[in-house]
Formats: structure tokens, C-alpha cells, sequence
């Protein structure tokens, strides 16, 4: 039996290892263990009960406007214990959060092998994403397999010297969880969500999600003047649910709070969010996640990054990078609205991420190599 210990603590980790759990948990080779930091509680939450995934280990680490060290710190020394606990034989994390860098370090630190899911993505810029560039490039050096959603992304690992073995190019599993959610909310309407009732679905949806810690401040205030400019259009309807964090919420509260044609929400849960996804026009996000799932949706993408890790879709073009520049936001977002060539170019662009199947090729990538540590010396 292969023993596995997942460990995650945000919303988006949950979301992309959640279907892996469910399929590992449904064969008698393994024995799947959870562990939780709870980075993120509420948002985390919502993603454990609708997958129906029970932690064994709920470390409960999350604290108002702790330090990205206390949450290393905590993260660490809990996740140690729940190694000592269960024995693994390999530790899963995802991504590139501060639990998946601490749940990689605790586990070379016992001596535990590390499964890296969602591999390989490179900025090139260790402060953009902050600090998730760097978390993925040091969970690289201490992982033992490393599974790349893509071929630039498997490319990535062997320029840095990782053993081609060890590299399987499987897709991203975040589509696997689109694809199981579109299949669970299948038949839903806007009544069967609370939050979305207000929602003109007649009008153009612009969905905004928006979280960074590099664009807290001034490019936070760009990306609402922008915004709110969008949204004289009349015939558009703006819904931006707003992440919890007070440097989010601030400026987009001062500056967009009561403007017509705008809707401003608390964080959606996931099913209500995949939902609205697949009916809005245009979608803006700095989320890695979104930049993944919405093309497998048609929906096109601006991304309000500088930079971004997933310059596949960018070369694909489901994706335009457009920062947080307000011109630059105002410009290719009415482009996408007014323009139907346009538009229709990037909503047919192929999916560069994924097929629904990544979960299964790594349930056979470990079945595999388990059948060969397990076959005698010598043998066939």
C-alpha cells in the first residue's frame, strides 16, 4: 500500500488537490491522509465541504495579519508532527503557497519523499508573484518527483537541473476541478446562489477577482479607477467579489463602493464562482487559477500582473497581460467588448493547461514507480 500525506492550507491548493484525493481515496492501493494549515480558513472551509474532504490533521494556523515567518514557523513544526504521525511515503503539496514550501521542508527534514503538483511555473522574477515565486523554486529543490502541468513548465525543471526521470508532463489538475464542479452544479441557476441574486445576467458580466501583495497600494487604487471607468458602459454589469484581506478591500471599497453597474461581494464560494465563470464575458483576475480554468470555459482573460508564470496562455491567447496600468486595463477590456472578432479569437483559443485527466496520469505515475521499488533485484 502506498501511503500518501496531502498537505494544503489555502483555497486554490484545496480546489486542484481535491480531485486527486478523491481519486487516490477510491483505490485500495493507497492510503490518503490530509493535513490542513488552514492559511486560509473560511475560504478553505467552503472547499473542504463541497468536495467532502475531512481532514486528519487541522493545524488551525491562521492569525490576523500574521508575518509570512509566523506562518513558515507554524506551518512547519505542525506539519512536522502529522509526518510523525502518519509515516508517509510520499508527501504531496501544490503550487506554490507558504504551506507548500513548509510542507516540503518539513518533510526533507524527516526524511519523507515530496510530490510537487503543479511544477515548474517560473516568473523569472523572485518578488512577482510575492512570495510564491520564490515558495515554488525552493519546494523544487527539495521535491523528489515534480509534476509540470505543462511542457514549458517541465522544460523550466530540467533548465534548473532536475533529473528528466523525475519530470511528468500531466496537465493541471485545477481542470480536473472545473470539469468536477461543471458536473456538479450542472442544472443550477442564479437562485440556487444567495449572493448572486442581485445580478443583471442580461447585461455583459466583467468577472474581477484581484489579490496580490505586490499590487497592494497605489496599483490596487489603478485597477478600481479602471474599473470604474469600464463600467459606464451600459450594457455591462462589473461583479468583483473582494478578497478578504483590509489591503484589498480598502481601496476598493473607497473608491468603488456604490457605483452603478458595479457589484462589490464577499468572496464567493466555489461552486458559486465556477458558476458565475462560465457566464461572464470577460474576466480580469491576477489569479493564477482563473488564468488556467476560464479558457477551458471560452472565456478571455486579462491578467493584472506584471508578469506571469503562465505564459502559455499568454502565447496561446486566451490570455493578455495588461498589469495594473489603468489605460492598459480600460483599453483591452472595451476591445473585448466592442470588438467581436476580437473577442471571438481569444474565446476559441485552445486550452493550453489541461484535459480533466491530470489526476489520473498521477495516480499511474505512482502505481508505476511503487511496481518498481517493490520488484526484486535483478528482475523483469
Amino acid at each position: 500500500m502506498i501511503n500518501v500525506l496531502f498537505v494544503f492550507g489555502t483555497r486554490p491548493e484545496a480546489i486542484k488537490l481535491a480531485p486527486l484525493i478523491k481519486r487516490l481515496s477510491l483505490n485500495e492501493a493507497f492510503r490518503v491522509t490530509v493535513c490542513v494549515t488552514a492559511q486560509h480558513r473560511e475560504m478553505l472551509d467552503q472547499v473542504l465541504a463541497f468536495f467532502d474532504i475531512r481532514p486528519n490533521f487541522d493545524l488551525h494556523i491562521m492569525k490576523a495579519n500574521q508575518s509570512l515567518s509566523k506562518i513558515t514557523t507554524l506551518a512547519l513544526n505542525g506539519i512536522r508532527k502529522a509526518i510523525l504521525s502518519s509515516r508517509p511515503d510520499w508527501l504531496f503539496v501544490q503550487g506554490d503557497t507558504t504551506t507548500t514550501f513548509a510542507g516540503a521542508l518539513a518533510a526533507f527534514y524527516e526524511r519523507v519523499r515530496v510530490a510537487h503538483v503543479e511544477a515548474g511555473l517560473r516568473s523569472f522574477n523572485r518578488n512577482a508573484p510575492f512570495p510564491e515565486e520564490t515558495n515554488r523554486v525552493l519546494t523544487t529543490h527539495l521535491a523528489d518527483l515534480h509534476f509540470a502541468p505543462t511542457e514549458t513548465a517541465r522544460g523550466n525543471l530540467l533548465a534548473e537541473g532536475v533529473p528528466v526521470d523525475r519530470v511528468f508532463v500531466v496537465g493541471n489538475t485545477g481542470i480536473d476541478a472545473l470539469f468536477l464542479c461543471l458536473k456538479l452544479t450542472e442544472g443550477k441557476s442564479k437562485k440556487d446562489f444567495a449572493s448572486l441574486n442581485l445580478i443583471n445576467l442580461d447585461k455583459k458580466i466583467i468577472l474581477v477577482t484581484g489579490h496580490r501583495r505586490e499590487s497592494f497600494g497605489r496599483p490596487f487604487e489603478n485597477i478600481c479607477r479602471a474599473l470604474k471607468t469600464i463600467s459606464v458602459e451600459e450594457d455591462v454589469e462589473i461583479v468583483y467579489p473582494v478578497h478578504l484581506n483590509p489591503n484589498v478591500r480598502k481601496p476598493v471599497l473607497n473608491i468603488l463602493k456604490g457605483t452603478p453597474n458595479i457589484h462589490l461581494l464577499d468572496p464567493l464560494d466555489y461552486p458559486a464562482f465556477v458558476w458565475l465563470m462560465n457566464r461572464s464575458r470577460i474576466i480580469l483576475t491576477d489569479s493564477g487559477g482563473v488564468q488556467e480554468e476560464a479558457p477551458s470555459l471560452g472565456k478571455p482573460v486579462l491578467v493584472m500582473r506584471d508578469v506571469t508564470e503562465r505564459m502559455e496562455g499568454v502565447k496561446a491567447g486566451t490570455a493578455v497581460l495588461v498589469g495594473t496600468d489603468e489605460g492598459l486595463i480600460v483599453r483591452e477590456a472595451l476591445r473585448l467588448l466592442r470588438n467581436r472578432s476580437e473577442y471571438d479569437r481569444m474565446a476559441r483559443a485552445i486550452n493550453p493547461y489541461g484535459d480533466g485527466r491530470s489526476s489520473e496520469r498521477i495516480e499511474s505515475v505512482l502505481l508505476r514507480l511503487w511496481s518498481m521499488e517493490r520488484r526484486p533485484e535483478g528482475g523483469r
